[in-house]
């Protein structure tokens, strides 16, 4: 029961985090391209080879804390639902340039992103 009131909570943070990030950036940049999810999910991921490298290399916490960030709050943060509906009304609108770079840019940038926070902690503290 504590690893899904851990989660659970977790995922609220985490959503609630998404939504200030996505309306941010629809405020900041506007309507014409799914900034807002991009930027959750190549932060998201950033974040998620931060904290797992982290976890491995000097934090000891409980499965408890570690679901809370991972499944939790960083679930909850980024949104492959959201990356799937954004191309799809980019293709639906005929965008296909757009939609192609928006799909490789998320999920190449997400990747890159991963493995930059996870060879940052292993620069920081090792």
């Amino acid at each position: 029961m504590k690893m899904l009131i851990a989660v659970a909570l977790g995922g609220a943070v985490g959503a609630t985090g998404r939504y200030l990030f996505a309306a941010q950036a629809l405020r900041f940049f506007g309507p014409g391209f799914p900034w807002g999810t991009l930027g959750v999910n190549i932060l998201g991921s950033f974040v998620m080879g931060v904290i797992v490298e982290a976890l491995a290399l000097r934090f000891q916490v409980s499965p408890e804390v570690r679901a809370f960030l991972v499944t939790g709050v960083l679930g909850g943060f980024t949104t492959f639902s959201a990356f799937s509906l954004d191309i799809s009304l980019l293709l639906e609108r005929k965008d296909i340039g757009v939609a192609a770079f928006y799909a490789f840019g998320s999920l190449g940038g997400a990747v890159l992103a991963l493995f930059f926070g996870i060879w940052l902690m292993r620069v920081v503290l090792s």
